[in-house]
């Protein structure tokens, strides 16, 4: 069977039937993850997450469509360690900008960027676009889609790397999981009192926190809890997306009406 809901799969003849009105573009990036996750942990979970969330939303508008990950993301204070690949935010934003100007001329003007990495930033540019096309761009970021139930599922915080990252893998691609190998994930913390109470920010080397590329403890993760939030996260964005495809755009969009 084909599935209309995937770019890459279906074809012009049948497109050439269809209305679509949400377009899904997920994002991710090429990083260390400690030392025993895969390279491409954020492209692969964020392509799984929008592949089922537009899968699962399919049957109830048959209107939303799955575009390929763009698999590089704004990494560089992860260049440290070898094999990162880093792209500019602006060269994301303007790959990210001609994807929507491209969906706009075959009439789709509902785009949401499905975003598996925290380095990427797209609200700037989501603000700029907004007011140059008539369009509108919705931006998830999938891991924090299912934060109020984020300590019913895992026992320790993640921060990178660590207990519900290690369990999404776990779950999704167990035999690229190398637990053997795993540092602890302790960062050190930051000098400053303002940066520790988060009301300063700054970019972080992760070169300057540990030599592992990791935050967060992945001694705890287990591929049931993985499969729990990717249920949830999954399950919460499907029903967006079928929201989002019906609601029709009118001049108080996407705000209530009256």
């Amino acid at each position: 069977m084909i599935e209309e809901w995937d770019l890459t799969a279906t074809n012009l003849h049948r497109i050439s039937q269809r209305r679509y009105e949400v377009a899904v573009l997920p994002t991710g990036a090429i990083e260390a993850h400690n030392r025993h996750l895969p390279e491409g942990q954020d492209w692969r979970h964020t392509t799984y997450v929008a592949r089922t969330a537009c899968e699962l939303a399919w049957p109830q508008c048959e209107s939303v469509v799955c575009l390929p990950a763009i698999p590089f993301g704004v990494d560089c204070n992860l260049l440290a360690y070898p094999l990162t690949i880093h792209v500019s935010q602006a060269t994301l934003d303007a790959m990210v900008r001609e994807v929507i100007v491209s969906l706009r001329r075959h009439g789709i003007r509902k785009v949401v960027i499905l975003n598996g990495h925290g380095g990427n930033d797209f609200k700037p540019m989501i603000r700029q676009i907004q007011a140059d096309l008539d369009v509108f761009v919705f931006l998830c970021n999938w891991w924090l889609v299912g934060q109020d139930r984020y300590h019913d599922i895992f026992a320790l915080p993640d921060d990178h790397a660590g207990e519900m990252e290690t369990s999404v893998a776990m779950a999704l691609y167990p035999d690229l999981v190398e637990p053997g190998v795993a540092g602890d994930g302790q960062a050190r913390p930051p000098r400053f009192e303002a940066l520790r109470q988060g009301w300063v920010q700054t970019s972080r080397d992760f070169a300057k926190v540990n030599d592992h590329c990791a935050v967060g403890d992945p001694t705890q993760a287990a591929a049931e809890k993985g499969r729990r939030y990717l249920d949830l996260c999954c399950g919460r964005i499907a029903s967006f997306l079928v929201e989002l495809a019906r609601s029709p755009i009118d001049q108080h969009f996407p705000g209530t009406g009256g």
